[in-house]
């Protein structure tokens, strides 16, 4: 095969964004061309022919890729799971709080579990200065967020708990009062970046359902 000349640095660059998303939007090009494997250099060099190390090469990358979307899926259907566990035990208790404080930790697999609000300090409730809530949500319906103790809210989120926490999730609940159930996982998986917006959004409307029924 005939290799193409020298190009500068600029043409060469254009010359691989235009190859690549031509790949890209053909994706059965190189299988259908396998001869063109044994042309180009293989991203990962190790014994062996060239063809073999690229395949090799690609066959890794795929691997842990799919072993990366279903660690992302269990880690969602784990905490779908836990979450469920957490709403049934609100059925029928009588202080939803309680309930929270004494069992959501474990039932969830967290490292904190409480509701804070903006109003004075009580004993099942975090106190929050005027704003926080808004600010550190956004509006949005949930936060997920890597966590760290330098953080000036760490302590006012998760108490004696914040050195621990690796990732929290912030999620707005509605009432009179600014407030927020705000969670705190040792480790991170806990608290999945993907797939877990549909189960924690479960968790803040149980909640919510469960202190509006309280007299």
């Amino acid at each position: 095969m005939t290799r193409p000349q020298p190009q500068p640095e600029e043409e060469r660059e254009a010359e691989a964004a235009r190859v690549a998303t031509y790949l890209a939007a053909h994706p059965a090009f190189l299988a259908e061309r396998p001869g063109l494997y044994r042309a180009l250099h293989p991203p990962v060099r190790v014994h062996g022919e060239r063809l073999a190390d690229h395949m090799a090469a690609l066959l890794a990358a795929a691997r842990a890729e799919t072993g990366t979307v279903a660690d992302q899926a269990r880690g969602a259907q784990e905490l779908g799971l836990r979450v469920s566990a957490a709403a049934i035990a609100l059925i029928g208790a009588a202080d939803p709080l309680a309930a929270i404080a004494a069992e959501w930790p474990e039932l969830l697999g967290l490292e904190s579990v409480a509701l804070a609000e903006e109003a004075p300090p009580s004993p099942q409730r975090r106190s929050l200065p005027r704003g926080m809530a808004k600010r550190l949500t956004g509006g949005r319906e949930v936060v997920l967020r890597d966590a760290s103790p330098d953080l000036p809210e760490a302590a006012l989120l998760h108490g004696e708990a914040h050195p621990l926490i690796a990732r929290d999730a912030l999620l707005p609940l509605p009432g009179p009062v600014p407030r927020l159930l705000v969670l705190g996982a040792r480790e991170a998986s806990r608290l999945p970046v993907h797939g877990a917006t549909a189960p924690l959004r479960l968790l803040a409307g149980a909640l919510a359902r469960a202190l509006d029924a309280v007299p």
